[in-house]
């Protein structure tokens, strides 16, 4: 599969440099820990469903291997409160974990824990969203061209769109730096090739705030009038079709999303859903636990193979980081990603409910 061959091909990579047990020559620069090691994980929310489905055991499973089944992973999951999140990392610094992976409810108020871990010598790996404060390293998408994808492929999927085509934008959160990034990005493919109607920050990222949201927008624009919806992630784009659903709507209007949750694959199946992007999870998150355990045993080279990009977050410049690229999913492409890449089988996609829609784009 791709993403196990992309994975196995940078293992390899390292190891031939001799650092993944630790005979590179900096390794003997910054010794650390062996295999008996604690990485603390923190998740934001469940609503999505690729943190339980995806980051969680993949993460634990690249941390078990790399430790010889030494190594624990202690987890917590904040279901969306940035209250619980922030005691959540207070705890895991006073259990003295060695090395905390924090996907950041609020990535502005969760600093000042990130700071507190630092002053414990607990090094700070923000994972998929960009925390402030003292982080050490990030691994994410690269979220720019998630929202690039996002909008060159709703104004292709309005003919390149004419300009006065409206289009209502459904960003995410605005607690979650990775929002503003893909709304700036799709909002710079858009242009002037479109209208944008209306805008809204979505709460929480909540699919019922995206389908209050967007009855209010169906409401002031007239449902006849909206040409197309950018819709942020997947969730969201489910939130959306219900209420143009409810609005009397039977050929939905170009929607776009992100997250190829399975929900979504089979909209897009249906033709609900023009398309998501695909982030292949498991390549994000073992890059995540090598990079963490990286950091505990101090392996500089393996350190800095892993982390050859650099970003900057509102409190921090070149921070060493990881981004993975992404890739559109619409109906022709299911096959090459979630499929090739062992995310979904055929028979989860084309259930009873689906299977006509499926035989029609010879989905089988």
């Amino acid at each position: 599969m791709a993403i196990s061959v992309a994975a196995s091909t940078m293992t390899l990579s390292l190891a031939a440099c001799g650092v993944l047990d630790g005979s590179g020559d900096s390794a003997q620069e910054s010794p650390g820990k062996g295999d008996d090691i604690t990485v603390g994980l923190l998740l934001p929310e469940k609503a999505n469903q690729r943190y339980e489905k995806f980051d969680r055991p993949i993460i634990k499973k690249k941390v078990d291997e790399l430790t010889d089944g030494k190594g624990e992973v202690a987890y917590a999951n904040a279901d969306q409160n940035a209250g619980r999140q922030s005691r959540q990392l207070q705890k895991m610094i006073d259990d003295k974990v060695d090395v905390v992976l924090l996907d950041a409810v609020d990535a502005h108020s969760i600093a000042s824990g990130v700071k507190k871990a630092k002053d414990a010598g607990i090094p700070v790996i923000a994972y998929d969203r960009l925390a402030e404060g003292p982080i050490d390293a990030y691994v994410s998408f690269d979220n720019e061209l998630v929202g690039e994808v996002q909008g060159k492929a709703l104004a292709e999927a309005l003919d390149g769109g004419s300009g006065s085509d409206k289009v209502v934008m459904m960003n995410g959160a605005v607690t979650d730096p990775n929002a503003a990034q893909f709304k700036q990005a799709a909002q710079r493919e858009l242009g002037n090739k479109v209208q944008i109607a209306k805008s809204y920050d979505t709460k929480e990222w909540k699919p019922s705030n995206a389908r209050a949201n967007m009855m209010a927008a169906i409401s002031s624009l007239g449902v006849e009038n909206i040409a197309g919806v950018y819709s942020a992630n997947d969730g969201m784009a489910g939130g959306i079709v219900s209420a143009l659903k409810a609005a009397g709507v039977a050929e939905m209007p170009p929607i776009t999303g992100q997250d190829a949750e399975l929900e979504a694959v089979q909209r897009i199946v249906s033709g609900d859903q023009y398309m998501s992007v695909y982030k292949p999870y498991p390549e994000e998150a073992e890059a995540a636990a090598e990079l963490a355990v990286a950091r505990v045993r101090g392996h500089g080279i393996e350190f800095d193979a892993l982390t050859r990009d650099k970003v900057d977050s509102p409190t921090t410049e070149n921070i060493p980081s990881h981004l993975v690229s992404v890739s559109r999913l619409t109906k022709d492409t299911i096959e090459d990603t979630v499929i090739d890449d062992g995310i979904y089988k055929i028979s989860d996609i084309c259930t009873a409910k689906y299977e006509s829609a499926c035989a029609e784009i010879g989905l089988k």
